[in-house]
């Protein structure tokens, strides 16, 4: 027997420990645990491709655990076959030949989380083209892209998720900025970049903003115009600089966003996250018409649409509502850029306690998974299984429980090394696709070159 204070310490300490596992706050945990992820009022009451794993496996993802989980790219009419065609220009380096991608996406895309493993990925077997789009700062604190570090201070910041602009205009990225003067952001490059774009709005009485490249003044940008549009301007970066400032010197100025671009050919790949992004959100604050001049700017060979986390518990509307709603988004798209193509992802697994205190995958989820792989068939765009790729039902919990952990205590925001699981998942996914893709296509060709009377 311990002695008596010994055997009370023990259990004071045993009993701290286990109120911590219940509480969760023994547990790793991201500030986006606490997000309110309920849909919004609603505005609206085949066989699978074959795909084998690729030959390029620049991360060691289990073979055997890829063939075992089955075809996660569904594209049974060459619904990607504009996405492929640019990139098989882009391999072949044909110049100026540069591939672009928009990726929408909820809280994990916010963060770069998945989009920028799929980039780098990409990026490493096409060439990199530069990062693409990002913010002028921060809505949310968790926010970043990587190779890219932004701040800024002066900013009234409307998020179409969220605080949202009254007008709908809240540019390519869902973010609207408005600054008066002395409004500032600060963005520092990690690699050199060839040009980048600010992204803004022209509009009665708009300001002056001023863009500096490591302290040197590149230009000036008068907002001012006759009526509120989307307007875009382009900047050659000095060789090597790496630190940009924008500075508001005559307000009002409003913005949405910047881009940067090396020289092609490669792969520009956009990340385009909003904190409790859904199909409802896009339809209800994404004003159509500066949506769609966004969307025709940046002249994309596909558009990922990737939502539905913050939808999957709610059966009610996703039996109801979603449905309708996701047709809309993509009918807009379609409309807006219809030489693109559209690749519908689906939400990865999450996670919920049962009474018993298991973690269990909602019901709902691989419902709403399987109406949108209904949607993307019905209107001709491919679809890519996220849920499943990563394991189905139960995913979270054993991400959960293993380690290192993958997914953080709110059973939905996986952690970097979770996120890259899923990347690896997606780029395999894309790059087997345009294999198969480009084999097909030198098979018609060799067809229809055989002499006549001479075709198999």
């Amino acid at each position: 027997m311990l002695p008596k204070k010994p055997s009370l310490a023990i259990l004071t300490f045993g009993a701290l420990i286990l109120l911590l596992e219940l509480t969760n706050f023994a547990r790793p945990f991201a500030p986006t645990a606490a997000l309110d992820f309920r849909p919004r009022t609603s505005v609206a009451p085949e066989e699978p491709v074959r795909t084998r794993p690729p030959a390029l496996f620049r991360n060691k993802i289990v073979v055997e655990q890829y063939n075992s989980i089955g075809p996660n790219l569904i594209d049974q009419k060459e619904s990607l076959k504009a996405f492929y065609q640019a990139l098989w220009r882009t391999e072949a380096k044909e110049p100026g030949a540069v591939t672009r991608i928009l990726h929408y996406g909820d809280s994990p895309v916010t963060a770069d989380s998945i989009t920028g493993d799929v980039r780098s990925l990409l990026q490493e077997h096409f060439g990199d083209a530069g990062h693409g789009f990002i913010l002028i700062a921060k809505p949310w604190a968790w926010y970043g892209h990587r190779g890219v570090d932004v701040r800024g201070s002066g900013w009234h910041i409307e998020a179409a998720s969220q605080s949202r602009a009254l007008d709908g205009f809240h540019g390519l990225g869902g973010v609207s900025f408005q600054g008066s003067t002395g409004a500032s952001s600060q963005l520092v490059l990690h690699e050199d970049h060839a040009r980048m774009e600010i992204k803004y709005l022209r509009q009665p009485g708009g300001g002056l903003l001023a863009v500096q490249a490591d302290g040197a003044l590149i230009d000036k940008v008068e907002t001012d115009g006759p009526e509120k549009q989307p307007a875009f301007k382009m900047f050659d970066l000095p060789a090597g600089a790496r630190d940009i400032d924008l500075i508001v010197e005559r307000g009002p100025v409003r913005m949405f966003g910047v881009s940067f671009e090396k020289n092609g050919p490669g792969v520009i790949y956009n990340s385009l996250g909003l904190n409790g992004g859904q199909v409802q959100m896009v339809l209800r604050f994404f004003e159509k018409t500066q949506w769609a001049a966004e969307l025709q700017h940046e002249q994309p060979d596909l558009v990922v649409v990737n939502y539905g986390t913050n939808e999957s518990l709610y059966a009610d509307y996703v039996e109801r509502y979603y449905p309708g709603e996701l047709r809309e988004v993509i009918r807009r798209i379609k409309t807006a850029i219809p030489k693109a193509s559209v690749l519908v992802m689906s939400p990865m697994d999450r996670g919920e306690r049962n009474s018993l205190g298991q973690i269990i995958t909602p019901a709902t989820l691989p419902r709403l998974v399987e109406i949108q792989r209904q949607i993307a068939a019905e209107m001709s765009c491919a679809f890519f299984n996220t849920f499943q790729a990563m394991g189905g039902e139960g995913t979270m919990a054993r991400w959960y429980e293993s380690q290192p952990r993958l997914v953080s205590a709110d059973f939905i925001h996986p952690l970097p090394a979770g996120a890259k699981k899923v990347g690896v998942l997606l780029d395999q996914a894309l790059e087997s696709g345009f294999q198969q893709f480009k084999a097909r296509q030198q098979q018609r060709l060799a067809g229809h070159a055989a002499p006549k009377g001479t075709e198999q």
